[in-house]
């Protein structure tokens, strides 16, 4: 059994905020169709700093300690710039002892494609073990972290409930907790934390695409969700766990963030993240939604079902660090470009799925290829039985307006940034 170790009893959460420029502004966007452009931006990109550059407020806790890195392609200081560096080797060159990576869904690189399994490995320029949590194992087990003092997750997230890297943060917390290790968060922007939207998970479908009672656009960093994580209870003995944010300075919700590394294969730009909410209800249907194409999270496409006379006919084809084997594979579909088709489209839009599964039904198509992960993947069973009830887009996005107002009231505690 491992040793365990001292620790405060008067409060479990340690928030380390160093020069924040900004107030907190009460109120919270709740529309389901924002601009990723906004005018109300507060600051700008070249005065964000990112918790993980915040060196200063989190190497003193690491110095002697035995470290473990929850981490991937994202996590690089300074990212887009010519002093870029990843975290781990940064860590290194600052003499702290790191001594295991624990990998995520799409692997320590980034380049495995969605649902693959992610095998152990060393990594080829530090000779550090990597070890899986998209695997046999989602949580880190007790012989895991045995030579482990410290825990620290720093990765992009893109704010959408059933984006697997928070469900991986949620098990590492609950095995902090069990093997007393403190956990760390180094916060990033959430690229689309302009807007809540989508029904609330019924934890009846709890699964790793959806973890959280949230709504499928959650409005968190991923520091304001570890907090919300603790302070809510959502994971055994929650009370228990150290749990230490290093919040970024200079950021706002409304502030445009482009991701500058590709979070995941499939999410390559700017539109793929902001689509991707809308656009993945369609996974477990017949509908592509351009994995194994140029235009992945950005089209989708079938062979016979199309919204418009102007698609482009596009063969999805295996693509081994992206979709190995994507839907309608070495198969002509028509595709439908949502740039040209729905330009403005923005924030979390379901009439392109109310459309599709009209069309379907029309033309006696059984869409669904999955109606169980379809009821995960939405959190909530009543929107697959609206959708093929042919309810409008409207009839059933007013269902979730007040729990959409109460989980905004839940939240505010938690918020480390200002919301619209």
């Amino acid at each position: 059994m491992r040793k365990s170790r001292h620790r405060s009893t008067s409060t479990s959460i340690t928030i380390m905020i160093i020069g924040l420029l900004i107030s907190l502004i009460s109120g919270c966007l709740h529309t389901s169709k924002v601009n990723n452009k906004s005018s109300h931006s507060l600051t700008t990109i070249n005065q964000l700093r990112l918790g993980a550059e915040q060196l200063a407020a989190y190497l003193p806790m690491l110095k002697g300690k035995r470290v473990g890195l929850i981490v991937n392609q994202t996590s690089v200081l300074y990212p887009g710039r010519p002093e870029a560096s990843h975290l781990v080797d940064v860590l290194l060159d600052n003499h702290i002892n790191v001594v295991t990576v624990f990998a995520p869904e799409h692997g320590f690189r980034g380049d495995q494609g969605a649902g693959e399994t992610i095998a152990d490995n060393v990594d080829r320029k530090t000779g550090l073990p990597i070890i899986s949590l998209y695997g046999k194992n989602k949580a880190p087990t007790e012989q895991m972290l045995a030579d482990i003092d410290i825990l620290i997750f720093d990765i992009q997230d893109v704010g959408v409930r059933f984006y697997t890297y928070i469900s991986t943060m949620h098990y590492a917390m609950q095995a902090a907790v069990k093997f007393n290790l403190p956990f760390v968060v180094l916060d990033r922007p959430n690229p689309n934390g302009q807007y809540t939207a989508g029904p609330i998970l019924d934890m009846a479908l709890q699964s790793f695409v959806g973890m959280h009672p949230i709504p499928i656009v959650h409005g968190l960093t991923v520091g304001e969700l570890a907090l919300m994580i603790k302070g809510q209870h959502w994971i055994e003995s929650a009370t228990q766990l150290d749990l230490r944010i290093i919040p970024m300075q200079g950021y706002d919700k409304a502030m445009h963030y482009p991701l500058p590394i590709a979070p995941s294969p499939n999410l390559p730009n700017a539109q793929s993240v902001q689509w991707y909410a809308s656009l993945c209800l369609f996974e477990p249907t017949l509908i592509s939604v351009g994995r194994g194409t140029e235009y992945p999270f950005q089209m989708i496409g079938h062979p016979q079902l199309f919204l418009s006379p102007d698609t482009t006919e596009v063969t999805p084809i295996s693509m081994p660090t992206s979709a190995p084997y994507p839907k309608w594979q070495n198969t002509p579909i028509k595709a439908l470009r949502i740039s040209e088709y729905r330009p403005e489209m923005a924030g979390f839009d379901i009439s392109l799925l109310v459309s599709m599964f009209h069309l379907a039904q029309v033309q006696n198509i059984e869409l669904l290829t999955s109606g169980d992960f379809f009821d995960k993947l939405a959190g909530t069973k009543t929107l697959k039985a609206d959708l093929l009830a042919g309810k409008s887009a409207s009839e059933i996005q007013i269902q979730w307006t007040q729990p959409l107002a109460d989980y905004r009231q839940l939240r505010l505690p938690y918020l480390l940034y200002p919301a619209f």
